[in-house]
């Protein structure tokens, strides 16, 4: 990895592009150091350390830490995110969109960059207000007047809208995908403060010697383990038909299709956290009575408690077939090969293709979803050691981390390959 971008790094334009990336990068994590007006920081900051374990603490964490203070990046790219995702699902569930994205071309797709665009500012708006009702009930507002709830939505507003921007530029005219670069950097950024959390707790005394090199082990275990099965993938041999057209010959080679183990990426995790992490977050809000049977399910059902972790396990295994669904789908590559005169060796075209490529998706389905089930589940087991609680996301940051850098040094090769350069072959 080192030494792709280092040869990337000789090449005028591919430098121009990481220059880009970088100063884009900064920027953003200068906007969260920027906060918005009419707030009590530090005395917000103090009060979402009770919401850790919410989903409000799962999201500040992806965030890089900016919901705790309330930065102007607060929103971060989960507007974005979610326009993206909302869209996805209704190109399924929408037969015109599903045309406009199929056969719309480019002017297709600037329609739906464009109502993604929408779609984002109507979610950011939506959680700016539920940001700031939860800021003016907690107290931390210096000034709780209608116009000053007006400038604080909207500058979450415009800094989510920007954030959409800015990661669109990167993707545009830096290296690799821009949203997923924002939320790595969010991620990254907070490793230097949990390093020196750890360091100060071993020397203080509070944290034992063996607890943080069970820690550090762990941790380079489920990156290695993390980095094999995204690279890996099922390989299926398809055959193409030789058809002379004209004078001359096409077909008669042998290729592959291949199927990512973890195909669903880390989706099915985001959408289990969010649900699993429901009732400790509405119990933030509403404390419920002592000894009481609502006090006695947050109990049982916060993190690292075993109903918690079971409920998460088949919550992703749940998602990883539902998105797995929505991103693959087997009768439209059968088509694919039937319409180009390919054909899986030992299947006839058609039904018994597709059939065969469902049976092979639902099997490496499995596997990522065992995958994801053992990244997650198992630091929320190791957090009920005391002193290691802050490995209860590790699993979802560690997926997202070396995802994004893989993928990043894939694009960064892909250009150099596309300018015949040499050197990172050698």
């Amino acid at each position: 990895m080192i030494e792709t971008v280092r040869n990337a790094w000789k090449i005028k334009e591919l430098r121009a592009k990481i220059l880009f990336t970088i100063v884009a990068l900064v920027v953003f994590r200068f906007g969260h150091s920027i906060y918005v007006p009419y707030v009590d920081t530090d005395l917000l900051a103090t009060t979402f350390a009770a919401y850790s374990s919410t989903i409000l603490g799962y999201f500040n964490v992806l965030a890089g830490g900016g919901l705790a203070t309330a930065s102007v990046f607060a929103l971060s790219v989960y507007p974005s995110i979610n326009a993206s995702i909302i869209m996805q699902l209704l190109q399924v569930a929408i037969p015109a969109l599903e045309r406009l994205a199929k056969d719309g071309g480019e002017e297709g797709r600037k329609k739906l960059a464009q109502i993604t665009r929408y779609v984002t500012v109507a979610i950011a708006t939506v959680m700016g207000f539920s940001y700031y009702v939860m800021l003016k009930s907690q107290g931390v507002l210096l000034r709780t007047g209608a116009w000053s709830g007006i400038v604080i939505v909207l500058t979450f507003v415009a800094g989510a809208s920007f954030v959409t921007w800015l990661g669109e530029q990167i993707t545009e005219k830096g290296v690799g995908n821009g949203i997923s670069m924002l939320i790595f950097i969010g991620i990254v950024s907070r490793g230097p403060s949990a390093a020196m959390s750890m360091v100060s707790g071993v020397i203080n005394g509070t944290m034992a010697w063996w607890k943080a090199l069970l820690t550090i082990i762990l941790f380079v275990a489920i990156i290695a383990f993390v980095a094999f099965i995204t690279n890996a993938e099922r390989r299926i041999p398809v055959s193409y038909a030789k058809r002379v057209v004209g004078r001359k010959q096409y077909g008669g080679q042998s290729t592959h299709l291949p199927m990512k183990v973890n195909m669903a990426g880390v989706m099915p995790v985001i959408f289990a956290s969010t649900i699993v992490t429901v009732p400790s977050t509405i119990a933030a809000f509403f404390t419920p009575a002592e000894g009481s049977f609502w006090a006695g399910f947050v109990n049982v059902f916060s993190q690292g408690k075993p109903l918690y972790i079971i409920v998460y396990v088949m919550l992703i295994f749940g998602f990883a077939y539902f998105y797995s669904a929505i991103q693959f789908n087997p009768i439209e590559v059968a088509n694919n090969l039937k319409n180009n005169g390919g054909f899986i060796p030992g299947f006839r075209p058609g039904r018994p293709t597709s059939d065969f490529i469902a049976k092979v998706l639902n099997k490496i389905t499995l596997m990522g979803a065992i995958f994801l089930a053992i990244v997650c589940g198992l630091p929320q087991i190791m957090s009920n050691i005391d002193g290691m609680a802050g490995l209860s996301v590790g699993g979802t940051s560690v997926i997202i981390l070396v995802g994004v850098a893989l993928d990043t040094v894939k694009a960064i090769e892909n250009q150099m390959l596309m300018r015949h350069y040499k050197g990172f072959l050698e």
